[in-house]
């Protein structure tokens, strides 16, 4: 008997990981498909003859379907889960690459744009609780692997854009349906192992709702992180959406140069989201918010009048920091709010889309009045509201 617990002690660990990874991939898998509608702006724009005001409205279509949806998914998921939901949102996935392939006019577009955010909306809040469950208390750790998964998805969108869509044209995109249907496979087996996870959890008492702070300054903190949560993103979308045109019209790159150029960001911000989570469980998920918000702030201020090498230099080091804060902030929320992982994944994953496509949009209109220069230079301040991160409470230990 006595050789038998740490067996199964192992079996448990390396089940609880092989799910966190295959939700990672998933994750990866869809925000490739998700970020290559951004890497196919400057196609898009040529042959539809779009504007920048277009482009935003696409960014909203995508984000703000999610960020509606995310929080509503998340509320009945905290009631039902459903783990099978899992491989019907990367179907809505699937269809959207369809429709962005073969787009004859733009309002099909913003409907492929859609069914994509639909099925981020079913995705993010059932898998995030898929991976805190596998977590083994671990939070900022699973977090982390689940979330790396999606920056890695988005950053590999731009060079797969590069290489693959740009040269075979719009219709390759429907290529990237094989990952679709990979994704629904591989989350069918997890929405298994979740289902029976729950049914061998089924006699342990509820998890206790009882909220660590009184309920005034647990709203109050609710709201800094989501006021740093829309700062943050408005300031990355600026980047996710319009760096190419800058970097394109501010340094006469190509469109594959200027990729490569979005690769540093979004690769440098992988790199943040995945160190953000360990470093959160060993010094505090506070700490690092406070690190990665605060921290950004003299990078983002020089960048605007940076050149070609500095600027690559300063997106790199942007990304890395700024992105860090993303995993802790949502553990930071779950520990606020016990007992509702779903909803505060759905808020804050649907939040910190919404956000990101009502700032694209609007920086669209600055754009196209103003010039990508002047919104890159309005948007390095942004990052300075991070001061609102020193009304952020400490939590008793539990």
């Amino acid at each position: 008997m006595s050789t038998a617990v740490p067996v199964a002690q192992a079996h448990v660990a390396r089940t609880s990981f092989s799910i966190i990874v295959a939700v990672s991939i998933c994750h990866m898998l869809n925000d490739i498909m998700q970020s290559l509608l951004t890497s196919l702006y400057p196609l898009l724009k040529d042959n539809y003859s779009l504007d920048f005001v277009q482009i935003g409205l696409l960014t909203m279509a995508f984000q703000v379907t999610a960020s509606l949806l995310q929080p509503v998914v998340g509320m009945v998921t905290d009631r039902w889960p459903i783990p099978f939901s899992l491989p019907l949102g990367m179907g809505s996935t699937f269809f959207g690459l369809f429709f962005l392939a073969y787009a004859h006019s733009f309002p099909v577009l913003v409907l492929g744009a859609c069914l994509i955010g639909f099925g981020s909306a079913v995705f993010h809040p059932e898998s995030s609780r898929i991976a805190r469950s596998a977590s083994g208390g671990r939070h900022g750790l699973a977090q982390s692997m689940f979330q790396v998964g999606g920056n890695a998805g988005t950053a590999l969108g731009p060079l797969l854009a590069a290489f693959i869509v740009l040269p075979f044209g719009q219709t390759s995109v429907a290529w990237f349906s094989v990952a679709a249907m990979l994704g629904m496979v591989i989350l069918t087996w997890v929405g298994r192992w979740y289902a029976e996870e729950r049914l061998r959890l089924a006699s342990r008492p509820p998890v206790s709702r009882e909220l660590p702070l009184p309920r005034g300054r647990v709203a109050w903190a609710l709201t800094v992180l989501v006021l740093l949560t829309t700062t943050k993103n408005v300031y990355l979308s600026s980047i996710g959406s319009y760096f190419t045109f800058y970097t394109i019209g501010r340094f006469g790159l190509t469109v594959q140069e200027a990729q490569l150029m979005l690769f540093l960001f979004l690769g440098a911000s992988a790199a943040g989201v995945f160190l953000g989570g360990p470093i959160g469980d060993r010094f505090g998920a506070r700490f690092v918010i406070w690190f990665s918000i605060l921290g950004v702030i003299p990078f983002a201020l020089i960048m605007p009048y940076a050149n070609l090498f500095w600027t690559g230099v300063l997106t790199v080091l942007i990304g890395l920091i700024f992105s860090s804060a993303f995993s802790a902030i949502v553990v930071f929320a779950q520990e606020l709010v016990p007992g509702r992982v779903g909803l505060i994944a759905g808020v804050f994953f649907g939040f910190a889309f919404g956000a990101g496509g009502l700032g694209a949009a609007a920086l669209g209109v600055f754009a196209d009045t103003h010039g990508i220069d002047f919104v890159y230079r309005v948007c390095s301040y942004m990052p300075l509201l991070g001061i609102l991160t020193i009304f952020l409470p400490r939590l008793p230990t539990r």
